[in-house]
């Protein structure tokens, strides 16, 4: 499998996004791509070069050509259409969050095991270099233990009743949107808490407009965690260590810079990419794929359980129910 053959189902934003960055990377290209309407994926595909254009999800997924499918469809739809690609024998990579309960990943994992398929998460800020210099920093052990991880991702989205943000229908809230980074930041450093505390703010639509979580763990370890969708704040995440402290700056789930502090002495790290950086996790998918992986082993299934686990836990602490 020298060249791998992408699939794009769902043509919003983020998929501009992928497919952007799929561009740059050597030894994949875009094949197929799906919406609900022909006229939308005649648009997309032409704008990115992609072979096939579909008008049903089904139809690129049956396509025998395709090797891998990224999934960037609405929150609510990632468990039927992983499932759905999955079904037909297609490695899948899902947007974040993997879906919308943790019932719905195992389905999920059970499936792609039962077929050999690869599956992966797509939070493709674990594949990217700055966060991989930060977790290889803690791991060294020059900064001694980590004691505080403070993350917020908040940012104010224009109120629609009916877009994806504020529609509970869709998944809506700010927990799944942009939580779910801070949450998964603070778990890749400090791992499963052995405490969750939560509240949120509900707005008129019955998402949650603001959700602040505090995980503690047995060694007195801490982690605070903010996100909204209704106020903007600089979307940093600070690690506090015994020796110093490592800042991830802003936004620091797609950022290219990282400020360190050891010992008093204060360094500045430039990663500086070329890309917007989904170009780390197509590459990471491609090299698994070609070593005949079903699995990754930085985002493993193990990983995202972890995850939706505690988003599960999260909103029953909230009170939020979809």
């Amino acid at each position: 499998m020298t060249t791998i053959n992408w699939g794009i189902i769902g043509l919003g934003k983020i998929a501009n996004s992928f497919a952007t960055d799929l561009m740059t990377v050597e030894g994949s290209t875009l094949y197929g791509v799906a919406s609900r309407s022909q006229e939308k994926a005649n648009e997309f595909g032409e704008k990115y070069g992609a072979v096939k254009k579909y008008d049903s999800y089904e139809a690129l997924a049956k396509d025998p050509a395709i090797d891998v499918i990224y999934i960037a469809t609405p929150h609510v739809k990632h468990y039927e259409d992983t499932m759905m690609c999955l079904s037909h024998g297609k490695a899948v990579l899902c947007e974040k969050p993997f879906a919308m309960n943790s019932d719905q990943v195992d389905k999920m994992i059970a499936l792609a095991e039962e077929k050999g398929c690869l599956l992966m998460e797509a939070l493709w800020t674990r594949m990217m270099p700055h966060f991989n210099f930060v977790l290889d920093e803690i791991e060294s052990g020059k900064y001694g233990a980590v004691k505080t991880v403070n993350a917020d991702f908040c940012f104010e989205a224009p109120f629609d009743p009916q877009g994806r943000l504020f529609n509970k229908e869709l998944g809506g809230g700010s927990l799944l949107d942009v939580g779910i980074y801070p949450v998964f930041c603070a778990l890749a450093i400090l791992g499963k808490p052995e405490n969750i505390s939560a509240k949120a703010k509900f707005g008129k639509t019955e998402v949650d407009e603001e959700t602040e979580i505090t995980f503690t763990y047995k060694n007195g370890s801490k982690a605070h965690i903010i996100s909204s969708i209704t106020r903007k704040t600089p979307s940093t995440a600070t690690i506090i260590l015994e020796k110093g402290l490592i800042n991830i700056e802003s936004r620091f789930h797609e950022t290219d810079k990282v400020t360190t502090v050891l010992d008093g002495v204060k360094l500045y790290h430039d990663f500086a990419y070329s890309a917007k950086g989904y170009n780390f996790e197509a590459v990471h998918v491609a090299d698994l794929l070609r070593a005949g992986k079903t699995e990754s082993p930085m985002m493993s299934h193990e990983f995202s359980r972890l995850i939706i686990n505690t988003l599960d836990e999260v909103r029953k602490l909230i009170n939020l129910h979809y």
